[in-house]
């Protein structure tokens, strides 16, 4: 065991340092940079000049590329250009608004997709299995940015029920205790609706299958023949054992948790880590692409790892 977490740790740091790698080659070698952003008219050659030197844009490539990475071995990964804070602040700012979205769309996405794959396996090939995997599926073939889009334009400007945008009004900014709760509360409906309706689809038609399965084996029948309905064989017996492929997919969806849906942040204006990277690949901020990038690598390393371990712990046929 110790010799398998020793090697999956010395993986997950070489893949972290080659996907830090390519981005920066692939930032650096694009045409413009940052300097060339600055698209004020006012700027003359020669600030812009002193901008490309002082932040070492007018330095060679492998010697950028050294510096970073020297400096970044050190957990240092450097300032932003266009927050002018470390970057480790200003994600560490950002961070717990992504991380309270993503895990409350996440919530919504399993639970429901349970719910729906529960419900499903009640009557299988039926008129209810039926529909509920037309709308599963169509859930899952539509783009994030349509069921936001859409949530919007129906309960935000039509029926004018939640705020379209942003993670608290005015008022709430000034409000305290459960005011501010209650404005904030309003503001997470549509974007967690959003992510929780994108994904449900996957996890209901993933658990459906896997109970189609579980439902045949022994110990199920067993579990009727000693009196259980089939609802309880069902939720008692065969969902502890189909949840077991779900364990990968939580483990997956960890990178999601820690760099947020850049389409849903972007869309609902939610300061979070997505909108953050937005910002810093449009104003081609290399210090904060790549903190970023590094973040949400070590987040994949992570839960993939902790898929592992979770999974060896639920299932004993795979230690052995």
């Amino acid at each position: 065991m110790l010799r398998w977490s020793l090697r999956r740790v010395g993986a997950g740091v070489a893949l972290v340092w080659l996907v830090a790698t390519v981005t920066f080659l692939l930032v650096s070698v694009a045409p413009g940079d940052f300097a060339s952003r600055l698209n004020d008219p006012r700027i003359s050659p020669a600030a812009r000049l002193r901008w490309r030197r002082q932040f070492g844009l007018d330095r060679p490539l492998p010697l950028r590329y050294a510096s970073w990475l020297a400096t970044a071995a050190t957990g240092d990964l450097g300032t932003s250009w266009t927050y002018k804070q470390k970057v480790t602040t200003v994600l560490a700012e950002v961070l717990p608004n992504t991380l309270l979205l993503t895990s409350l769309g996440l919530a919504l996405e399993f639970v429901g997709g349970v719910a729906l794959a529960i419900v499903q396996l009640r009557r299988p090939h039926g008129t209810g299995d039926r529909l509920i995997t037309l709308a599963t599926l169509t859930a899952y073939a539509l783009p994030a940015f349509g069921v936001a889009l859409g949530l919007i334009a129906l309960l935000s400007y039509r029926l004018q029920l939640f705020p379209p945008s942003h993670m608290l009004s005015l008022d709430g900014e000034m409000a305290h205790g459960g005011a501010r709760l209650l404005d904030l509360a309003r503001h997470l409906v549509l974007p967690v609706t959003a992510i929780g309706v994108t994904g449900v689809g996957a996890v209901a038609r993933y658990l459906r299958g896997s109970l189609l399965d579980e439902r045949r084996e022994q110990y199920v029948l067993a579990a009727r023949a000693r009196g259980c309905s089939q609802r309880q064989a069902l939720v008692r017996h065969a969902l502890p054992n189909a949840l077991l492929p779900l364990i990968t997919m939580m483990g997956m969806s960890l990178p999601f948790l820690v760099s947020g849906s850049l389409v849903i942040e972007v869309v609902f204006s939610w300061p979070g880590m997505g909108q953050v990277m937005f910002t810093a690949a449009l104003s081609r901020d290399l210090p904060l692409l790549l903190g970023g990038t590094i973040v949400a690598t070590v987040a994949v390393v992570v839960g993939n790892f902790l898929a592992d371990v979770a999974y060896a712990v639920a299932d004993p046929r795979v230690r052995v």
